[in-house]
């Protein structure tokens, strides 16, 4: 696929952050578009090119998505190689595996090799907000905002650390990238910085042309 090509991006939008996304994406250059996905008739018929996978509750979002029968369609789209990035709640989701889950455990997608650590930072009155230095993206720090984030606790060999908290003082990895796969603890969507959605995008992009 040539740089220059636009692409068009689904966001799951079954509950959770997915209208800021949107926003952001339709906004960006290389999007011809981005759209809900909500059904597995919808996530079929959308032809799209790449997904996101939102902030929210991640056990609401996987009840939902195995309740309308979009679990196995998600499952089967990061098998298949298709650019796929998970925030806050989507990261657990893409995880291979989650601890300090609710009882009974948590549904996964899965596909992304790594251990992931729910609300690893406590409710929603301790979110907070954090400069960091992120791998691919330019310029001065990312202002990233985190609302009852999980960590990734470990990786596997084949999974790229493009951030954590503070490299000098808190070394809990926040964001990581594994193939086709990006992964972010934090909410990019929430801030007036779209340099991680252009990210990507251009991540997107050169996965779609190799």
């Amino acid at each position: 696929m040539s740089q220059d090509k636009k692409i068009k991006i689904g966001v799951l939008a079954l509950q959770g952050a997915f209208v800021e996304h949107i926003h952001v994406l339709k906004r960006l250059p290389q999007v011809s578009d981005a759209v809900p996905i909500r059904t597995p008739e919808e996530f079929q018929g959308s032809q799209i090119d790449a997904l996101v996978i939102p902030g929210g509750e991640s056990t609401s979002i996987a009840l939902v998505a195995e309740r309308s029968g979009l679990l196995d369609h998600l499952r089967n789209w990061v098998k298949s190689g298709k650019p796929t990035w998970g925030t806050c709640a989507g990261m657990i989701l893409l995880s291979n595996h989650a601890t300090h889950t609710k009882l009974g455990g948590q549904k996964l997608i899965g596909g992304l090799d790594v251990v992931v650590q729910r609300n690893a930072f406590g409710a929603q009155v301790d979110s907070f907000s954090a400069p960091l230095t992120i791998d691919g993206v330019a310029g001065e720090p990312f202002p990233a905002v985190f609302i009852r984030a999980p960590i990734i606790e470990s990786v596997g060999s084949d999974v790229e650390v493009i951030a954590r908290l503070d490299a000098s003082r808190d070394e809990r990895i926040v964001a990581v990238k594994q193939g086709h796969l990006l992964a972010t603890a934090f909410h990019p969507e929430l801030t007036s910085d779209d340099r991680f959605h252009r990210l990507f995008v251009e991540h997107a992009l050169a996965h779609l042309s190799s």
